[in-house]
């Protein structure tokens, strides 16, 4: 299905919990209150959702949370989502803590690519930063991964938030170099990864850290490998920018929502936890679907009411973010509310 502007929307993020297993300071720090269960949606009512949209056009699922991997039967959607007909893609985002443990179930279920939430690569920064997180247990999941998935067609991605992370260096008594993002270059340069930053969105508690100027990153990156180039293949299904370094078996790619705005491709919806469906990140703009498939009447009419709620809210999608201009923004809930 297009939108009103002509964008073609085939991509749909559903976000099946709002918990999570780290504190991240930027996403969800210690305090935040969880929405009861029963406010969440059932596995079965995210692939209702799913199934609607997958009429409407949208052929492309990624499952996040919170971390996904902690809802019970995470794999067990995946797998419905893959039997359901007009879905030809699945993916999923994990921050990796267990991905280790539940690797084999996913690729059973025929998962398509795997994104690893992964900021940086210093042992004591990360834990300061995910409150508490153990960086091993991630690296050993993410090498785990690039063996098995080098042999099977499932793509993987690290995901780096491009944070300042002075004033934490400080707090720890460590000096900051600014150049993290080396460290995790490394990983495209060694393994068949795309190594991915993103510049911190002004949602919820992401509002109290600076993001990395993408602008500045290109500039240190084409400074340290001059011969860097445009990587024009497809890599996904987001607006990422991706290069390529001579000599890296992975590509690097910018997701700049700040200084790089993309909203004139965009190509996604998102369903929360909670089922509400929003067309656009930065405005609370959006319906509850929730709301149709918990009222009565029969499956039949409940599906027609979806595709009706789901075709009006993407037709109506807005043209643009305005992360530029925070006072025009209309949402004011957290990430983890709205889903990764």
């Amino acid at each position: 299905m297009r939108d009103h502007l002509g964008r073609k929307i085939d991509y749909m993020r559903i976000s099946i919990t709002d918990r999570c297993n780290l504190r991240c300071r930027y996403c969800m720090p210690e305090g935040v209150e969880h929405v009861p269960m029963a406010e969440i949606l059932t596995l079965e009512e995210y692939a209702r959702i799913a199934a609607c949209g997958a009429l409407l056009g949208i052929d492309k699922i990624k499952v996040t949370g919170g971390e996904p991997l902690v809802r019970l039967g995470c794999c067990d959607f995946i797998r419905m989502l893959k039997e359901t007909k007009g879905i030809r893609q699945v993916t999923i985002t994990t921050n990796g803590i267990l991905l280790e443990q539940y690797l084999e179930e996913l690729m059973a279920a025929g998962i398509d690519g795997i994104n690893i939430s992964l900021d940086t690569l210093d042992p004591e920064l990360y834990q300061a930063l995910t409150g508490g997180g153990n960086l091993e247990s991630v690296v050993r999941a993410l090498e785990r991964t690039v063996e098995i998935c080098r042999d099977r067609q499932v793509s993987l991605k690290i995901n780096a938030v491009s944070l300042d992370l002075r004033d934490m260096a400080d707090q720890l008594g460590r000096a900051y170099s600014g150049s993290g993002w080396r460290e995790l270059l490394k990983i495209a340069r060694d393994n068949p990864v795309d190594v991915r930053f993103i510049e911190v969105m002004p949602i919820g508690y992401g509002k109290r850290y600076q993001s990395i100027d993408h602008n500045r990153l290109l500039a240190c990156l084409v400074q340290a490998y001059p011969d860097m180039e445009r990587d024009h293949r497809v890599h996904g299904n987001g607006p990422a920018v991706y290069y390529r370094i001579p000599g890296f078996q992975g590509s690097v790619g910018l997701i700049s929502a700040l200084h790089g705005k993309f909203c004139h491709g965009c190509n996604r919806v998102r369903l929360t936890s909670q089922g509400y469906l929003k067309s656009c990140l930065c405005y609370e703009d959006g319906v509850d679907l929730k709301k149709i498939l918990r009222a009565g009447g029969s499956l039949k009419e409940k599906d027609e009411k979806l595709l009706e709620a789901m075709r009006q809210a993407i037709w109506g999608k807005p043209g643009a973010h305005c992360f530029e201009d925070p006072e025009a923004m209309t949402e004011r809930g957290n990430m983890v509310r709205i889903g990764g």
